[in-house]
């Protein structure tokens, strides 16, 4: 890769803090204040609660490995921003799906486009992380702390499994969007260990 090409990972990632600082704000703020003030009032809520739980953990779960991913590289190049900016586009639709998942009471549809963007947001983090270790190299930092990249693969399974049991019942494709989420809440190492072992 030609050096000209080259550039700083400072903005890419000062811009992908950014819109998802808002993704999650705008999650938050489509939480309406109840009327009542028992807690009674609370309990039509928990679709939207239970929604908006998942969506921010999802959330944090790719802020998280995003700046993980991104510590372990040095610059990027015009197909990089790219594929970041294809990655936050499907991560910017995630509170629209939540949104419209809590207030139909997860119905079909809903549940399916969530688990759907879910989907698509994971493809497009696969391909940042592909376009990050061709610039650097398979023996980059990067390249050998992902490997196979083993979690990502089961849980594109997992998406796809989960997304036409929406049609059977919402809570199947939800429980599943569930363990995918259990498996990438437990911090990826990965990085950390390759960083250190430097």
């Amino acid at each position: 890769m030609s050096e000209r090409h080259l550039m700083g990972k400072g903005r890419l990632e000062a811009f992908s803090d950014g819109v998802i600082a808002v993704i999650i704000t705008i999650m938050v703020l489509e939480m309406k204040v109840p009327h009542g003030t028992d807690l009674e009032a609370l309990l039509p809520l928990w679709p939207v609660v239970l929604a908006y739980l998942l969506s921010y953990v999802y959330t944090g779960i790719y802020w998280s490995n995003h700046h993980h991913m991104l510590h372990a590289v040095d610059h990027v190049t015009g197909g990089i921003l790219w594929a970041n900016l294809h990655l936050l586009f499907w991560l910017s639709i995630v509170p629209f799906t939540t949104g419209w998942m809590s207030e139909n009471h997860f119905a079909a549809v809903p549940t399916a486009l969530y688990g759907f963007v879910l989907l698509m947001a994971s493809i497009a983090y696969f391909i940042l992380s592909r376009l990050l270790i061709r610039v650097h190299g398979e023996k980059s930092t990067l390249a050998r702390s992902v490997g196979r990249d083993g979690k990502g693969m089961i849980s594109t399974a997992i998406y796809v499994i989960a997304i036409p049991l929406a049609f059977v019942q919402w809570w199947l494709a939800f429980a599943l969007y569930c363990v995918v989420a259990a498996i990438w809440i437990v911090p990826d190492r990965r990085i950390e260990r390759e960083a250190l072992s430097k």
